[in-house]
């Protein structure tokens, strides 16, 4: 069903309007209402300007909304994103073509402002796919009992290093939380930058909802010059009979070197009095992995993180840099934004400040190398998954021999991409 024929009209709301628009995503994810301090931070990014609801009369019965980003790319390059976020229908107005209408108003409202990508985090993975977003990176959660978080010899932080630990409190660490998230930004694709509401949203903290643990903590490693990473973590006391039965979650770690990660996670795995470690969404080439004595402790267990969906193609394509040389012909298929659509030229240029190779994109009337969907090309867009891998899915035609190799080295990138916040 195409935007033009949905029976239910969309638009962006009011500001009179949200409670409507609330209550739709309360009725979608079955979630309990707003308190005031959720209100308050919810409102303090909200963008009224860049919601969308379809309407059945004056109702809201589909809503989303973008929040709009800086996202991290291959190559300490930074481009504007549009987070997509609050997606729902509601549950008596689903298979009646509202979600595929928000979705084409929303892509297309996205092209307009000159975003060249859309990212979003997916409640439910068969649903993006067929509006052209990928799986562009992944996260391991970690599991770690009492006694297992040793780090192998010569893998710690040393006495050289010069950095000592403090626990502080989270509120009063934002501005060292801020200088060590934005010294891991650039070099990190996937995260995007934070103003002072989504750091206001990083830490908040409500009594209401920590269901038993402790306040939120925060510990951070610095040393003269400056902090150097930190962690915001919570803590279940639970006791049976005399023994400790405690639960440390960690809500986000940030290093700006090993060393930093090491000191860390040397003291929060070894606290006493705590039988396991939480450590979810961390990203799939975590030091940790490679500094523990016995890595399979961490129990690590594989999710989809972000999703990316290519709006302008060559803007985007052009806007990352590549690992390798690559001179390629994609033949790209897109029924959503058909300005994609068609024969495009990738070619690498010259080394890049920052390191990895600039690129041009251009349109292209010699044959293609390659033929894929939108989707694959986002999927592979942020260096996480292996183009190679969707090829031997299937998903991707060779037209030409060794094209395929070729193209899934130059997009590769380290460090993996990781999104170390769901918005």
């Amino acid at each position: 069903m195409s935007p033009a024929s949905s029976p239910y009209p969309v638009r962006p709301i009011d500001e009179n309007e949200i409670d409507g628009f609330i209550n739709v995503d309360e009725h979608a994810f079955n979630t309990s209402p707003w308190s005031d301090d959720d209100r308050r931070v919810a409102l303090d990014r909200f963008e009224f300007d860049r919601t969308l609801a379809a309407f059945d009369g004056t109702t809201p019965v589909g809503v989303t909304m973008c929040y709009s980003f800086q996202l991290s790319v291959p190559g300490l390059q930074m481009l504007p994103a549009a987070g997509v976020t609050f997606v729902a229908v509601m549950p008596t107005y689903r298979r009646q073509g509202v979600l595929s209408s928000l979705m084409r108003h929303q892509l297309a409202d996205v092209r307009d402002r000159g975003e060249p990508l859309a990212i979003l985090w997916a409640s439910e993975a068969v649903i993006y796919g067929r509006y052209g977003y990928g799986r562009a990176s992944w996260h391991l959660d970690f599991t770690l009992r009492r006694g297992e978080g040793g780090l192998a010899a010569g893998r710690g932080a040393s006495a050289g290093d010069g950095l000592r630990l403090r626990i502080a409190e989270p509120e009063a660490a934002l501005p060292e939380l801020a200088k060590v998230y934005d010294a891991v930004l650039a070099s990190r694709p996937g995260m995007f930058g934070r103003n002072d509401a989504w750091w206001r949203s990083a830490i908040f903290d409500p009594a209401g909802q920590r269901h038993g643990a402790s306040p939120l903590r925060c510990l951070l490693a610095e040393d003269a010059s400056g902090p150097r990473g930190y962690v915001l973590y919570a803590a279940v006391d639970t006791w049976t009979g005399f023994l400790p039965e405690n639960v440390l979650t960690v809500r986000e770690l940030m290093a700006a070197d090993p060393a930093a990660s090491a000191a860390l996670c040397t003291d929060l795995l070894s606290r006493d009095l705590t039988t396991e470690f939480r450590l979810p969404h961390r990203p799939v080439d975590d030091p940790l992995l490679y500094q523990l004595a016995d890595p399979r402790r961490t129990r690590p267990k594989l999710n989809d993180n972000l999703w990316v969906r290519i709006v302008d193609l060559p803007r985007a394509l052009a806007g990352r840099r590549y690992s390798c040389p690559v001179d390629v012909v994609l033949e790209v298929r897109d029924e959503i934004l058909p300005a994609n659509a068609g024969r495009w030229r990738l070619s690498t240029t010259a080394e890049a400040p920052g390191g990895g190779l600039a690129a041009s994109c251009v349109p292209a009337s010699s044959p293609a190398d390659l033929a894929l969907d939108v989707t694959e090309l986002g999927a592979a867009y942020l260096g996480g998954t292996r183009l190679g891998a969707l090829a031997g899915s299937g998903l991707i035609a060779e037209l030409r021999p060794g094209a395929t190799r070729q193209l899934s080295a130059a997009l590769t990138w380290d460090p993996a991409p990781w999104c170390p916040m769901v918005f």
